[in-house]
């Protein structure tokens, strides 16, 4: 087993480019999936890589490395459309996984259940990946491909989480129903991030996770919500907003069930952030 631990991005894409390894940041997911089989011949471990360490503003976007935990999100002043990142952000498993576990490992392990890739598609976050050919951008919604399955190619590692800097009057939040309150898979999860102007609802932007093979959009609920009064926005959303999901029938819930709770979840989270403060 080769285990490689670079201080320089350059040296990582080398490495990466000699030979398949397993990338390795957190190791919250990693870890777990290896289940009894042996470890992987080549391991390539990205912690000591600056260039994947912080959260800055950009010009219009923010940047958050691959390499940032999500205590580290936790703990940094953002502003109110991150809101709902952070709550989400407390409840990705225990302080321990919240302490080891990063941002790009979540969205990297492409589960339909993960808490952050919903509330990083209402954000409109965009994936940076490098390798020795160069770089690219790919928006998240293009990224996460399937269950399990992502864009990442061959020789490339994500590099940073690129979110736009959003102005104006800003409520986010972040929903999830399961089996307890904490240290649990999501039956259903939902991110809100409203923009107001003016009193009304200008621009909304909502996104499910566990009901689809991945999290996804609700585009219909987000065209009919726009131009409504500051206020309770709950009662706006119908049964159809939501025919777009493919939730599945599994151990935690049944289709059913995930189709009605994420409905009380989208009521109840736009009630709460269509409120004035």
């Amino acid at each position: 087993m080769t285990v490689f631990r670079p201080r320089d991005l350059s040296d990582a894409l080398g490495f990466l480019a000699e030979a398949p390894a397993v990338l390795l940041a957190g190791g919250t997911d990693v870890f777990p999936a290896l289940g009894d089989r042996p470890a992987p011949a080549r391991v390539l471990d990205l912690t000591a890589l600056p260039e994947l360490r912080g959260i800055a503003r950009d010009g219009d976007r923010w940047r958050i490395g691959a390499g940032v935990t999500w205590a580290e999100l936790l703990r940094a002043d953002l502003p109110a459309a991150f809101d709902g990142l952070k709550a989400a952000g407390r409840q990705v498993g225990s302080v321990q996984i919240q302490t080891t576990g990063t941002l790009a490992g979540n969205i990297c392990n492409a589960s339909p259940a993960a808490d952050g890739v919903p509330v990083l598609l209402a954000l409109d976050a965009s994936v940076e990946l490098a390798s020795t050919s160069g770089r690219r951008v790919v928006a998240l919604g293009d990224f996460v491909t399937g269950v399990r399955k992502t864009d990442l190619r061959p020789g490339e590692v994500v590099t940073a989480i690129l979110v736009p800097h959003l102005r104006g009057d800003l409520r986010s939040g972040f929903g999830k129903l399961g089996a307890r309150a904490y240290l649990v898979i999501s039956i259903a999860s939902l991110a809100v991030v409203l923009r107001f102007e003016r009193g009304a609802l200008a621009e909304a932007r909502i996104a499910v996770g566990a009901c689809s093979p991945v999290p996804q959009r609700l585009p219909a609920l987000e065209r009919d919500l726009v131009g409504a009064p500051e206020g309770a926005l709950g009662a706006l959303v119908r049964v159809d907003h939501f025919d777009g999901l493919a939730p599945i029938d599994d151990v935690r819930a049944s289709a059913a069930y995930r189709r009605d709770a994420v409905a009380t979840l989208a009521r109840r989270m736009l009630d709460r952030c269509g409120a004035r403060p």
